[in-house]
């Protein structure tokens, strides 16, 4: 209804608005953020820390940790959790992709929503890091189970960084 009572020329320029975001964004071909070239802006930052990739499930929890200013390391968008349910399986997600750029990495952060799709999700690629060797862990409790990480604020989202737990 909104449009619908615009002028044209608001609809016009929100049309060419969407037009020019479908043109110039697209997706980190790093770790799958937004970007408005080949890498996002944490992928190109060289002051972040290459050897710690925090894992999360979509690019709204990347952002809900990025407004903490706690966490300096790169991250990996897997474009969402395991859900037999929605009929989505581990080779939906980007796990490979994630395997695949693990050189140098010395810990794994996995930030999944405590949710039952998050928790199978974190013990799923829990279980093909660890044999290498790497150290993995988890964000620590502070968000209530079910929630969902882009919701919490940036204290709580904070403490849980610092807090993170060997998995």
């Amino acid at each position: 209804m909104h449009i619908m009572r615009s002028s044209q020329e608001d609809v016009d320029r929100l049309a060419d608005s969407m037009r020019e975001v479908k043109d110039k964004v697209t997706f980190c071909r790093t770790c799958f953020n937004i970007a408005e070239g080949m890498f996002c802006p944490v992928c190109s930052d060289a002051g972040r820390d290459a050897s710690v990739i925090c894992v999360v499930e979509e690019i709204k929890d990347l952002a809900a940790l990025e407004r903490t200013a706690e966490y300096k390391g790169l991250y990996h968008v897997l474009g969402g959790c395991i859900s037999p349910l929605d009929g989505v399986g581990p080779e939906d997600l980007r796990v490979r992709e994630l395997l695949d750029r693990l050189d140098g990495v010395t810990e794994v952060i996995l930030a999944m929503s405590p949710t039952v799709e998050g928790e199978a999700t974190a013990m799923y690629v829990s279980g093909l890091i660890k044999p290498l060797g790497l150290r993995v862990t988890r964000i620590a409790s502070g968000l209530p189970v079910g929630g969902d990480i882009d919701y919490a604020d940036e204290v709580t989202l904070g403490r849980a960084l610092e807090g993170r737990r060997e998995v």
